[in-house]
Formats: C-alpha cells, sequence, structure tokens
C-alpha cells in the first residue's frame, strides 16, 4: 500500500469518468493507495469544471469528501508567498494554481508522491531542488 498520495486533477478525472483514456489507470492506482488521499481546493476547482457534463461524477466528488476518503489539506491563503514563487518561476511551463498548490503541499508533508497525469510534475521541484515522487501513467 502506498501512503500519503496527493491528488492531481486528471487522475480524479480519469477515475470518474469511465469514458476517460486513463480511467482504467486510474482505478488501479487508487487501488494501490491507502486512504484518505489528499489535495487542495483547486484540484476540486478543475475537477468540477471538466466534469461539468457529469453531474453524478461531480456528486461523487462530494461524497468522497463526506467519507473523508478524500480530503483537503491546504489553505491557500496560508501559502500566498510560496504559491506566488512558484507560479513565477514556472511561468513558462505555465503552471496552474492547482499544480502549484500541490507542489507546496509536497513540501510541507515529506513523504508524499503526486498522482498525476501531468508530465510537467517531471519538471517542478520541491523546496527549488528536490524531485517530487510521482506516480504516471507510462506514456506520459
Amino acid at each position: 500500500m502506498i501512503e500519503r498520495v496527493l491528488l492531481d486533477t486528471g487522475p480524479l478525472v480519469a477515475l470518474l469518468d469511465r469514458r476517460d483514456t486513463y480511467h482504467g489507470w486510474a482505478k488501479q492506482q487508487m487501488a494501490h493507495v491507502r486512504p484518505p488521499v489528499l489535495t487542495c481546493e483547486a484540484v476540486i476547482a478543475e475537477a468540477f469544471h471538466l466534469l461539468r457534463g457529469l453531474g453524478a461524477a461531480r456528486l461523487a466528488i462530494l461524497d468522497l469528501l463526506r467519507q473523508n476518503l478524500l480530503v483537503v489539506l491546504f489553505r491557500l491563503d496560508e501559502h500566498l508567498d510560496r504559491i506566488e514563487a512558484l507560479l513565477r518561476r514556472y511561468a513558462d511551463v505555465p503552471m496552474s494554481l492547482a499544480d502549484a498548490c500541490l507542489v507546496r503541499m509536497s513540501e510541507t508533508l515529506s513523504t508524499v508522491r503526486v498522482l498525476t497525469l501531468d508530465g510537467d510534475f517531471r519538471i517542478y521541484r520541491r523546496h527549488g531542488r528536490q524531485k517530487i515522487p510521482v506516480m504516471l501513467p507510462p506514456d506520459r
């Protein structure tokens, strides 16, 4: 079992949308993760936007939160300076707010992996130089 996983938008959407190319991969990865899975509100907002045509999937996110299988463990207002620094540093990537929050979360939680579909997490660094442990599909 993998403990302390930070969940990005892509795998959350893939998990809840059976038509998603990475649905099977996301289900497989989640089977090896010990709940709760951690995330930030920016990821939840992105997922709600991407799942706008799938009302049941959007409600499933709320259910995951209600059951504490998915836990929001981040307050943007407490990390504004670091988030701004990350967004400036990776402006050419470009880095999303959700990505910046997950990078910051990885800095505050020592032993975590980011479950993502976003290959940019291979570029991002925590604490300026450290690679972020990621769980990515082989083709990403």
